[in-house]
């Protein structure tokens, strides 16, 4: 029987007199890849934010390991996240930037973040300052930190954003390896063809409604 990791139900958010999310409800289970389609706009990231805690909800329930957000926890524990552009300090190296966020939970060593710089292609050596580095490099640090802490859960918002095509083939074969890891990761994105390649469950976003559009 499948096991459901995250739970969402009748979940609204208001921004003032605007609804971004509309009685949404939705089962995600546990070691699948599961992608939301949408423009900007749609309610893609508001959803992610809320799923994180990073956003109080208007009204519903989301439940993540069976813990309620916001009633239980205010975050998720082991989870790794990209929600918008990723923020690094700029006048230090890619792996030193790693170094201090990871001295927050003290779950992993230098070894495990030069492995995991070179699974998303930059070299941990490099002392080349994050404020000079690439939207793409940027982009890969971003993922790198995501994973880092090897967390069960991944919810990436548009993370092939700024990548060239060699790029997002070398992540879209990362995310498929970390599926194959029993990983469950949410994954958004405007771009139909990162969906329908990667995901095992696919859902469309359209003004603050989601619409499941394939499932195994």
């Amino acid at each position: 029987m499948s096991e459901i990791i995250i739970s969402v139900k009748n979940l609204t958010k208001h921004f003032k007199e605007n609804n971004v999310i509309k009685n949404v409800s939705v089962d995600f289970e546990k070691g699948k890849i599961h992608g939301i389609i949408g423009r900007n706009g749609s309610g893609k990231t508001v959803l992610f934010k809320c799923i994180c805690g990073f956003m109080p909800y208007t009204s519903g329930q989301i439940k993540v390991n069976d813990k309620v957000i916001g009633k239980d926890t205010d975050v998720p524990r082991n989870v790794g996240i990209i929600i918008e552009e990723p923020g690094f300090l700029p006048h230090y190296s890619g792996f030193k930037n790693l170094t201090v966020l990871s001295s927050i939970n003290k779950k992993i060593t230098k070894n495990n973040i030069c492995e995991t710089m070179r699974m998303v292609g930059l070299d941990p050596k490099s002392k080349k300052h994050v404020g000079k580095y690439s939207l793409g490099m940027r982009q890969r640090l971003g993922i790198a930190q995501a994973i880092m802490e090897n967390p069960d859960i991944l919810i990436l918002d548009e993370p092939m954003n700024g990548l060239d095509n060699d790029g997002v083939q070398d992540m879209r074969k990362l995310f498929l390896s970390l599926n194959d890891q029993e990983k469950t990761i949410l994954l958004a994105s405007h771009n139909k063809e990162d969906i329908t390649t990667l995901c095992d469950y696919v859902y469309s976003m359209d003004k603050g409604n989601l619409t499941p559009i394939k499932s195994q």
